[in-house]
C-alpha cells in the first residue's frame, strides 16, 4: 500500500524540530510521496532544500499563494516565472483566491491567478487551487480561461455537491483532508456521492489536523485518518482508497510509479 499526500507544507518551521522523525513515521504508515505547494518568495529556499535532500519523496510546486498577494505581487509573480523557467516543478500552486482573511487585494488576486493559469499552460503543468470563500470567483475565471486547458486539484475541498460536480466536469480532482473527519462539516455526505476516481488525499499539514487531533499540529502520518474516513464512507478498504487516490495523483502530477 502506498499513500500520496498531494498537499503538505513539510518545509514549514513548525516541523523544524522533528521533521525527519515525522517523515520516517509517515513512511511506516505507507505514506511514500509528499507534494509541497509554494507560498511566496519566503518559502522557496526551504522547500527546495527539502526536495534536494529527499528527491524521491518530496516534490515541489511553484506558485504565489493568494494570501501573499500584496502591494509587491508583480515582483512575486516575476519570481514564480523565473523559477518555472529554470527548475522542475510538478504543479503551479498554491494559487487561487482567498476572500476569508482579507479582501483588500481582490483585483490583484484575480490578476495573479489568471497569470499563473497562463504559466501552467505554458509549462503544461497542473494547478493546485486555494478557494476559500471564493468558489464562484475562481470558477468564473476558469471558464474565462478555458483556452488554457486548466486541470489539477481543488485543494481542501469543503464545498457542496453542486460545486463538486462543476469541478469534476471541468476536469479537476477534489483534494480531501482533515475537514472530512469533522463532525459537523457535512463533507461526508458530499463525498458519499462522489466516486473515488475524482478524489486525492492531502493533509495540508501543519494545518487542519483530522479528528481526534483537531486543533493540534497536523503531521504527515495523520493522512491515514482521512483515508480511513473515506474507506468508511465508501464501504471499502483503506488499501483500495490508497490505490485509487495514488493513481489519481499520478495522473495529475505525472510522477514515475
Amino acid at each position: 500500500m502506498n499513500i500520496t499526500d498531494t498537499h503538505i507544507h513539510l518545509y514549514a518551521e513548525q516541523f523544524d524540530a522533528d521533521r525527519g522523525n515525522l517523515m520516517e513515521l509517515a513512511q511506516k504508515h505507507a505514506v511514500t510521496r509528499f507534494f509541497m505547494p509554494n507560498i511566496d518568495s519566503s518559502s522557496i529556499a526551504s522547500m527546495l532544500e527539502l526536495q534536494h535532500k529527499y528527491p524521491d519523496i518530496c516534490f515541489p510546486m511553484m506558485g504565489l499563494h493568494p494570501c501573499s498577494v500584496k502591494e509587491n505581487y508583480l515582483e512575486e509573480i516575476k519570481l514564480v516565472e523565473e523559477w518555472l523557467a529554470k527548475e522542475k516543478f510538478y504543479a503551479v500552486g498554491e494559487i487561487g483566491i482567498d476572500l476569508y482573511w482579507d479582501k483588500t487585494y481582490i483585483k490583484e488576486q484575480e490578476i495573479a491567478f489568471t497569470r499563473q493559469l497562463e504559466l501552467a499552460h505554458q509549462y503544461q503543468l497542473p494547478i493546485v487551487i486555494h478557494a476559500r470563500e471564493s468558489f464562484d470567483e475562481i470558477f468564473k475565471l476558469l471558464v474565462q480561461n478555458k483556452a488554457q486547458h486548466p486541470h489539477g486539484i481543488f485543494h481542501c475541498f469543503t464545498g457542496n455537491i453542486e460545486q463538486a460536480r462543476k469541478i469534476i466536469d471541468m476536469g479537476f480532482y477534489l483534494g480531501i483532508g482533515g475537514v472530512l473527519t469533522y463532525k459537523n462539516s457535512g463533507l461526508d455526505k458530499v463525498i458519499a456521492e462522489i466516486d473515488l476516481s475524482h478524489l486525492v488525499l492531502e493533509t495540508d499539514a501543519p494545518y487542519l489536523a483530522p479528528t481526534p487531533f483537531r486543533g493540534k499540529r497536523n503531521q504527515p502520518d495523520y493522512i491515514v485518518k482521512v483515508a480511513e474516513k473515506i474507506a468508511e464512507i465508501k464501504e471499502t478498504t483503506i488499501e483500495n482508497v490508497a490505490i485509487i487516490t495514488t493513481e489519481n495523483a499520478q495522473k495529475i502530477f505525472r510522477f514515475e510509479k
